[in-house]
């Protein structure tokens, strides 16, 4: 009794299965569980290879309110105008633009998106000097706005990531007026400052009536949960020439 013959095999059923793709072409595995490490190293490098490119050395990072609005309500305004003239005045004074030097310091960097990031991105844009967008993937709020310098904005998925590319160059911190992210960056790089996790970067907060209100630093030392001398890791500053000012007496150093 003879066998009925096995038709020949389909070489596309291999050239088709998922098996068969590149890895680094495979967005699908690309994207699994067993790949998040992968990724993490992937939102590392590609910011590194691009600030790197552009000679980035150190930047002076500002935070805020994304929902302050150039002409917005009570003092939205004058925070926005601040953030703008002092991204302007950093970006002139601390060496952001190369002027035939090699390399590019204090660099203003934001998260990216509007309100007193896009003012301080502005201000930089209209000296001309390059800034830095780090965005992230959110429901809201999350578009770049238009003044990071189109090379220097990213992209992140992960808060963490994000995070070390903002701490990681950062030789001042400018932190103004903001909700739960703003509060959420300040405590974490107050918190690297107080454990001598990063450098002795000075930290600054514009408008002390706005922080006082909002945080009672003083009650955090009376009752032990810091140290008084935590009190000096961070000062105030209302204009922008006294953040300048200030970030100089606490140890930035410009570049000329």
């Amino acid at each position: 009794m003879s066998e009925t013959p096995k038709s020949p095999p389909n070489p596309d059923l291999q050239l088709g299965s998922p098996s068969y793709r590149l890895a680094a072409l495979d967005q699908e595995f690309l994207l699994g569980d067993s790949m998040r490490g992968v990724r993490f190293l992937l939102e590392y490098s590609k910011a590194e290879d691009a600030l790197r490119a552009w000679g980035v050395v150190s930047t002076i990072v500002v935070f805020g309110s994304a929902r302050v609005a150039p002409d917005g309500p009570g003092r939205q305004a004058q925070w926005y105008d601040t953030a703008r003239r002092f991204g302007a005045l950093a970006s002139l004074t601390g060496g952001a633009l190369l002027n035939g030097r090699e390399g590019r310091h204090n660099v203003i960097a934001t998260g990216g998106g509007p309100g007193i990031m896009e003012a301080a991105n502005r201000g930089a844009y209209e000296v001309g000097a390059p800034s830095i967008g780090f965005n992230i993937t959110l429901p809201h709020e999350q578009v770049p706005n238009p003044y990071s310098t189109p090379e220097l904005t990213f992209q992140f998925h992960y808060f963490a990531m994000r995070k070390m590319h903002l701490a990681m160059r950062a030789s001042a911190l400018v932190i103004f007026p903001g909700g739960f992210g703003t509060l959420d960056e300040l405590f974490e790089l107050l918190t690297l400052r107080q454990t001598h996790k990063s450098p002795p970067i000075p930290i600054v907060l514009c408008d002390q009536a706005y922080w006082s209100r909002v945080i009672n630093f003083e009650a955090l030392a009376e009752h032990g949960m810091i140290s008084p001398q935590d009190l000096d890791l961070f000062g105030f500053a209302e204009t922008p020439e006294e953040i300048w000012a200030m970030l100089e007496a606490k140890g930035l150093h410009a570049v000329d």
